[in-house]
């Protein structure tokens, strides 16, 4: 399917040229649509099919004439809305805009937490650091400083994040789980929210989150007085330095979206730690959303615009993998691919591995 869609033109002459103007204008229509939604006018629409008038929304909305009237023929010629008779009403992609709660997720994402950094891409491409960050603080990169970001920015950070992660894990657990581990440990476990998956799915598994001092600190506070809190225990590391091993003696070895956030070269040099810790009955669990092995094109589009992120924002130097590429790397650190599973929640893949 992708080498169909990706070695052939999709577009008429007519419609490239309409994404030539789609692509030059995108940063007018990104807002223009996120005002829709804010200001209510989606809703407003959605809320009566025959729709209403400029004046009516101008009313309604507590917008001037003016206001409306800007945003209201900019939506028009970008699809969001249709005209019948002197009534403005919804469209699909406005409907979309409005009840896609994906959609919703990646536009406060790409609001509050790429926009302005975004303006830096250039720089973070030729420097290879996350030049866009500086916005924010100056931090070497962006989870560094995630206790500190604003507090908007933070919410919809951990918004993009747990929306995607937390559709995953029921599936997840039962793969997991389904060998039986007694001690998991979690690298790169964040605020926790893994970790107490598992100790509530599983009353006698002990997890250990390896991750960086301040992201322990936040994992312990919003873990704690949770079920099964008393299993989830901290090993503070700093993942990128290569003379930092991991703890041995785990069943099972759990990283999710964790790799995406590194180069090829910090990736391998994790997976070579974790296969050092690791026995010949140990599993190790990668959960990634790999753009290749998408079921729909339209994820594999978010997911490359996705990777832009961690090019301005993040770190500077690392992407959403394409599965040959994690393959390389997993191969690289001395592991092999036992299995892959995928289509889990919202479009991850389960890598299973083993050493080599």
């Amino acid at each position: 399917m992708m080498h169909k869609r990706y070695t052939k033109e999709q577009c008429t002459a007519a419609e490239a040229q309409r994404l030539a103007q789609e692509i030059a204008f995108g940063p007018v229509v990104f807002q223009v649509s996120r005002l829709m939604l804010k200001f209510g006018i989606f809703q407003l629409l959605a809320d009566k099919r025959e729709g209403y008038t400029l004046q009516e929304i101008s009313e309604r909305t507590g917008l001037t004439r003016y206001a409306a009237q800007v945003l209201l023929e900019a939506s028009l010629t970008i699809g969001t809305i249709l005209l019948e008779e002197e009534h403005y009403v919804l469209a699909k992609t406005g409907w979309f805009l409005l009840n896609d709660k994906m959609a919703r997720i990646n536009m406060e994402f790409n609001h509050d937490v790429n926009y302005q950094g975004l303006f830096h891409l250039e720089e973070a491409l030729l420097n290879g650091r996350p030049e866009g960050l500086k916005v924010f603080g100056e931090w070497p990169t962006i989870y560094e400083g995630l206790s500190q970001l604003p507090e908007q920015v933070q919410k919809s950070w951990f918004g993009f994040d747990h929306f995607y992660s937390d559709q995953s894990f029921g599936k997840a657990l039962e793969i997991v789980f389904s060998h039986h581990p007694k001690r998991l440990l979690d690298i790169g476990g964040n605020t926790g929210r893994w970790a107490t998956q598992c100790v509530q799915y599983n009353k006698e598994v002990e997890v250990t989150i390896v991750d960086l001092p301040q992201q322990l600190e936040m994992m312990r506070k919003q873990t704690a007085g949770l079920s099964g809190s008393e299993r989830i225990h901290g090993h503070s590391a700093n993942l990128l330095d290569r003379d930092v091993p991991f703890p041995c003696g785990f069943d099972a070895v759990w990283m999710s979206q964790f790799l995406d956030c590194f180069s090829e070269e910090e990736v391998i040099s994790i997976l070579t730690r974790v296969a050092q810790s690791i026995d010949k009955n140990s599993k190790v669990y990668i959960m990634e959303t790999l753009w290749d092995r998408q079921r729909y094109e339209t994820a594999s589009y978010c997911l490359t615009q996705i990777s832009l992120y961690f090019t301005a924002m993040a770190n500077g130097n690392s992407k959403m993998f394409h599965s040959d590429d994690l393959i390389r790397c997993i191969k690289n650190a001395g592991l092999e691919v036992e299995e892959i599973q995928d289509n889990i929640g919202l479009g991850h893949s389960i890598l299973q591995c083993r050493l080599k």
